[in-house]
């Protein structure tokens, strides 16, 4: 997927931009750069997980350029979490900004979401689960 880009003389820090990145092991990075403060944003990025999740089964979401995440965007994430699992798809969140793991840690969500150091150690752990065919 071609990243949007943003409109010009817009600040990019405050635009939520969104690349996907094929794996040699078939899984997928989602590399997320900007700010996901606003409805439209958490939609965007939750609903290009559940539609990447079903074919590729394995989903990184790399948030080491994510500059703010606000309330209604960890609900988002929380409940695309909670359908991951239950469909039995593997979704890890990576490097997430100091930011975020900082709100992770404060709401306690770092025990729901799957989050590793680096997307290269959220893909290491992929090749241990076993992602239950459909």
């Amino acid at each position: 997927m071609k990243p949007v880009a943003p409109a010009l003389g817009a600040r990019t820090d405050k635009v939520l931009v969104l690349s996907l990145e094929g794996t040699a092991s078939g899984a997928i990075v989602l590399r997320c750069r900007g700010s996901v403060v606003f409805r439209s944003d958490a939609r965007a990025l939750t609903s290009l997980i559940a539609e990447v999740l079903p074919t590729a089964r394995r989903l990184v979401v790399d948030l080491a350029e994510v500059t703010a995440l606000d309330s209604g965007a960890l609900g988002e994430l929380v409940v695309t979490q909670m359908w991951a699992e239950a469909a039995g798809y593997g979704l890890k969140f990576s490097s997430p900004s100091d930011s975020v793991r900082r709100l992770f840690e404060a709401t306690n969500l770092e025990s729901v979401f799957d989050v590793h150091s680096t997307a290269e150690d959220a893909l290491n752990a992929m090749q241990l689960d076993q992602v239950h065919p459909t």
